[in-house]
């Protein structure tokens, strides 16, 4: 059984490429790391401990918000999270992210069917707890379902 401390480094731990690997902005006091990519790479134990559903038709979106502390890899840091996602025939698709807190991590996660080859561009909104302002960025994703 997998215990779920930890999670981006279950993440990181997975073969490295374009759709896995780690991915960060800096925004003043906060490190903001993001990533997407298919369910489908998540092992069986996993996906089962964060209920997420395994396909190649799904992706997922996994979003840490890290406020830097001197001498330190950063303090997780709660924020409101909020997304959209849009392909590039300008079709919106609303993100919804639930947070996931363990011991020393806390990650905001969220779940979207895709197809294959689409590329979404993802624009966020994140806002970590007790900051009036929030940080914005967006990316962009290709996801490849048939291999």
């Amino acid at each position: 059984m997998i215990t779920k401390p930890y999670f981006i480094l279950l993440l990181l731990a997975l073969p490295v490429t374009s759709a896995v690997a780690e991915q960060y902005k800096d925004f003043g006091d906060y490190t903001i790391h993001y990533s997407a990519f298919t369910t489908d790479i998540l092992s069986p134990a996993v996906a089962k401990a964060y209920q997420i559903t395994r396909s190649k038709n799904r992706a997922m979106i996994n979003i840490s918000v890290l406020k830097k502390v001197m001498g330190t890899t950063g303090a997780p840091s709660k924020a409101a999270v909020v997304a959209t996602a849009t392909n590039l025939n300008n079709q919106l698709r609303e993100v919804e992210f639930r947070e996931v807190m363990e011991e020393g991590a806390i990650y905001y996660l969220a779940e979207l069917a895709v197809n294959n080859g689409e590329t979404l561009k993802i624009s966020l909104n994140i806002t970590p707890e007790g900051e009036n302002e929030g940080y914005k960025f967006s990316f962009q994703e290709q996801f490849v379902t048939n291999y």
